[in-house]
């Protein structure tokens, strides 16, 4: 194992295996935070206190590992190192790691960064030995484990220890403090606040403390350091940042100091608190950070319910056209009268047998097809198709395809004698020879289309569009100038896929289209845009834009939503998970219920400016 010139270990790459992981007794609510142990083959060199390592499960579906502090690492008699991991589960990275099982095999890079330095100590006529005034050390949340492995390092009774949580207390079992003090925000444990209910510039005073060492939220290490500089005690605060690399590459930890950005897995995590610039966060992009609503009361529940085009549906989440056949087929699957809308099989006027040849080719985050409109017919959807339809509860959307001009007047008259409620003009499918996106990536093309369904139909009319267009924001704008009463984008992304063996193309007509998470950034940007652009209009000439592109969680539909759209479709996820929809519709409630929104309008179109 290399080591720099102060004997702090080198990162290097390596393979782990889990002997156990098990929820943390103590944080709540329970199943919160685990506790990961990983052994490391003999040889291994134990890390330093406060360094940390990049973690990543060998079966991922997550592109970066996560950076994992050290909580506590113990050479074992078979010079083997088993490192112990505090795991808040946070996100998709962090369930995955909180869910290994012994046995596992785990990616390790590390141990990265610096480490706490050793508290000071004092010279006087040549000779030094370590202070014997006590040095503070504190940790709020998770930020706990790395100060604890931390005060494993030091003499007994030779520091105080302050620990902040929101809610009971964890991690404290290896605490040899002289003084402990936990502060919880709801009172739980020990002092009822957060940790500056029980420390103060006095406390520092009174404590005569010769350093402070902290690890915790961002907003706690700002306090702690204008306390320590108040008072004219040293501090050592070790930093987060979102990272890619663990070994100074990537240049994505970057943090403020005083001294120029410096990385926090190469230069940190551990810093001089003297040096760091803390700046409160009041806008972001030129967004203003909106503030702190209170949850909805007990017994509230939110309202969930859109309109589009004068038509209103109980949620909005709808089944994308093509992954969802005409709802039907999925009854048996999940409750699908939970859904707020199903937008039907592409439709034309004829029958079709769809395109020849391999359809479908998964990729690593997404799924690209070849269907070519394969669907029976309008007259055969009317009279086969659209009763069933109309019996579930949600709102049924006939997805209007074609050929020419012709064929989509053709459609449109026909659907417009039926009872379906809305009508989505699809002018954007890119797997076909004519029609579809032919018409959607010109002003003139989209407006022609929709001024000439317009004319034969009074039912609402939905313009799913296409990202391929180079002119998208007036696509829309024309298409609303021209009787649209609402947008659906994205359809498909293009895409080609190659078969390495044989060295041809996989899909016959060369390009497909292509969905999935792998597109959503681009289908939220397109979506905040096109949003935009219609919010420059009057009032009473705005339509509502309905997202697609990438939706597999309810965040994701939160994201959209705040980026101006009122509903979203979910496509190709159902494939994956038939329950997504309802996933997404049952966190979309509990999100709104936890940050207060009353309805969906409230927190629709946060990021425009």
């Amino acid at each position: 194992m290399f080591t720099d010139c102060q004997r702090i270990p080198y990162p290097v790459f390596a393979k782990g295996e889990v002997t156990d992981c098990a929820f943390v007794v103590g944080a709540i609510p329970f199943g919160s935070v685990s506790l990961l142990k990983v052994r490391l083959e003999s040889g291994s060199q134990e890390p330093a206190a406060g360094q940390f390592y990049m973690l990543h499960a060998i079966r991922s579906d997550v592109l970066l590992g996560r950076p994992i502090s050290i909580y506590h690492s113990e050479k074992k008699a078979d010079g083997s190192v088993e490192l112990s991991f505090l795991i808040l589960l946070k996100g998709k990275g962090t369930r995955e790691l909180c869910s290994l099982e012994p046995g596992d095999k785990i990616n390790l890079i590390g141990p990265c960064g610096n480490r706490f330095p050793r508290p000071v100590v004092e010279c006087a006529q040549g000779a030094c030995i370590e202070t014997t005034r006590k040095v503070l050390i504190i940790g709020g949340g998770i930020g706990v484990a790395p100060v604890a492995g931390f005060a494993e390092t030091l003499p007994e009774k030779s520091y105080d220890f302050y620990a902040s949580f929101k809610s009971g207390s964890y991690a404290l079992e290896n605490v040899k403090a002289d003084k402990l003090v936990i502060t919880t925000d709801d009172g739980s444990v020990g002092v009822h606040g957060m940790l500056p209910a029980a420390l103060s510039e006095d406390t520092l005073r009174q404590g005569n403390y010769s350093e402070v060492f902290a690890c915790g939220p961002t907003p706690m290490l700002a306090y702690i350091q204008k306390i320590c500089q108040a008072v004219g005690v040293k501090c050592w605060l070790s930093m987060e940042a979102h990272m890619a690399c663990g070994v100074g590459v990537c240049l994505g930890c970057v943090i403020d100091t005083t001294e120029g950005k410096k990385r926090c897995c190469k230069e940190g995590p551990v810093f001089d608190g003297d040096i760091l610039i803390f700046k409160p966060v009041t806008e972001v992009a030129g967004i203003k950070v909106q503030p702190r609503r209170e949850p909805l009361a007990a017994g509230t529940e939110p309202d969930l319910s859109v309109n589009i085009g004068g038509v209103t549906l109980p949620n909005p989440v709808i089944g994308s056209s093509g992954t969802f056949g005409f709802g039907v087929e999925y009854k048996t699957l999940f409750d699908v009268n939970r859904l707020g809308g199903i937008s039907s099989k592409g439709l034309t006027l004829e029958p079709r047998q769809g395109n020849d040849g391999i359809r479908l080719h998964e990729t690593p985050a997404g799924l690209m097809n070849s269907i070519g409109l394969q669907n029976p017919g309008i007259p055969h959807f009317i009279e086969h198709e659209l009763p069933e339809m109309l019996k579930l509860k949600p709102v049924a959307i006939a997805n209007l395809s074609g050929s020419s001009l012709e064929t989509y007047v053709e459609g449109a008259k026909l659907l417009d004698a039926t009872d379906v409620p809305l009508i989505e003009l699809n002018i954007s499918c890119p797997n076909v020879s004519a029609g579809g996106a032919a018409f959607g990536m010109t002003c003139v093309g989209a407006a022609q289309a929709v001024k000439a369904v317009r004319a034969v139909t009074k039912k609402p009319l939905i313009v799913k569009l296409t990202p391929q267009s180079h002119e998208l924001t007036q696509v829309a704008l024309s298409c609303i100038e021209a009787g649209a009463d609402a947008i659906s984008l994205c359809n498909s992304f293009q895409g080609i896929a190659i078969d390495i063996e044989r060295g041809v193309p996989v899909f016959e007509k060369l390009k497909a289209g292509f969905g999935g998470p792998a597109v959503r950034p681009m289908a939220v940007r397109l979506v905040y845009e096109v949003v935009e652009a219609i919010n420059t209009l009057p009032a009473e000439r705005r339509v509502p834009v309905i997202a697609i592109g990438g939706i597999a969680t309810w965040e994701d539909a939160v994201e959209f939503i705040m980026a101006g759209a009122a509903a979203v479709q979910v496509g190709t996820n159902t494939f994956a998970n038939p329950n997504t929809m309802i996933e997404v519709i049952d966190g979309l409630a509990a999100f709104m219920k936890r940050k207060g929104y009353h309805n969906i309008e409230e927190m629709r179109g946060l990021i425009q400016k």
